[in-house]
């Protein structure tokens, strides 16, 4: 905070004393700016002093022009420079708090910076306005200014625009698990540009924000709950209420948390098996947990009711006789 405090100070007293060279700049400003600029503020400094002599020797008419001229404008571009700091500041604080504790942090350390400045460059410009400075050619060179950079940081601007998107929209947020951009990983940190996930298998991968809110998104871990599905394949020969029955008794001692915490679906008739899929609801963060406990149980109940589990088989027959019985 001293530290802030003390550049602030010196800033103001350097535009103190500038005021006394800005009308000289501006008189050589618009026509030949190069040649004449050095002429022009030795020649404002030169009334300057002439005028600091007049004053100190008693000259009445010295010390109302100095007054009116230099002193009266200073002063003036010190309290607009004061005030402007102290509101752009009190602004800048207040939009950066507001969305720092609805949105992001991040994002309202950026706008705190970001409003206090832009109020000061407008403020500097009506300074320069008022000393009669054309404030046109600053506007000419900021443009080209501002097209150049954008230019050379085209690719660069865009993950900034995807990542203040990411922060207002929030489509996901720390340690949520993601599938985007042909990876899948915990969310460690979002930034301004960059997204860092950590994968499965511990891998440490940094993905361009533009890549991220350009593409296919999945979270899943923004909601509460998710759904196990698991696919079981029953003998031909079982009794179809038998098997619904010991499946679903396999949900029953699973641990779900809906009600009912889930169903037992007969989905179609493959090639060597009756075909069953078990959807049960669990919360998500035990969903790997859940899953397992389905496809045990599912095991269990089976055997227990004496079901069975077939695997493919091949029949051979040449001449109408089996030769052979593979798996």
């Amino acid at each position: 905070m001293r530290k802030s405090n003390s550049t602030t100070g010196y800033v103001l007293l350097a535009a103190f004393f500038a005021v006394l060279l800005l009308p000289g700049v501006a008189m050589a400003w618009d026509a030949e700016m190069a040649k004449q600029l050095s002429q022009g503020a030795s020649e404002h400094t030169a009334s300057i002093v002439e005028l600091v002599r007049g004053a100190i020797g008693g000259d009445r008419p010295s010390i109302d022009i100095l007054v009116q001229t230099k002193l009266i404008p200073a002063i003036i571009l010190l309290a607009a420079l004061v005030l402007t700091w102290t509101v752009a500041s009190s602004i800048g604080r207040y939009v950066g708090g507001m969305v720092s504790k609805k949105v992001d942090l991040t994002l309202g350390k950026f706008l705190t910076k970001a409003v206090r400045n832009l109020l000061m460059v407008v403020v500097a410009i009506g300074v320069l306005g008022y000393f009669k400075v054309d404030v046109t050619s600053f506007a000419a060179v900021l443009a080209a200014l501002g097209f150049a950079i954008g230019m050379a940081l085209q690719g660069t601007l865009g993950n900034f625009a995807s990542g203040i998107m990411l922060l207002m929209f929030r489509p996901f947020k720390v340690d949520d698990f993601i599938v985007v951009a042909d990876t899948q990983g915990t969310v460690e940190e979002i930034d301004l540009f960059t997204t860092r996930i950590n994968t499965l298998d511990n891998r440490h991968i940094i993905i361009p924000n533009s890549e991220i809110f350009g593409s296919k998104l999945e979270n899943y871990t923004r909601n509460e709950l998710r759904r196990v599905d698991v696919n079981v394949g029953a003998a031909y020969s079982a009794d179809l209420d038998r098997t619904r029955a010991a499946l679903e008794r396999a949900i029953e001692k699973s641990d779900c948390v809906a009600e009912p915490c889930g169903y037992v679906y007969l989905i179609g008739l493959g090639a060597s098996s009756v075909d069953w899929q078990l959807r049960a609801w669990c919360k998500t963060s035990d969903y790997w947990a859940v899953r397992e406990q389905l496809v045990a149980n599912a095991k269990k109940e089976m055997d227990i009711a004496g079901i069975g589990i077939p695997f493919p088989q091949l029949d051979v027959h040449v001449g109408g006789k089996l030769l052979a019985k593979s798996a």
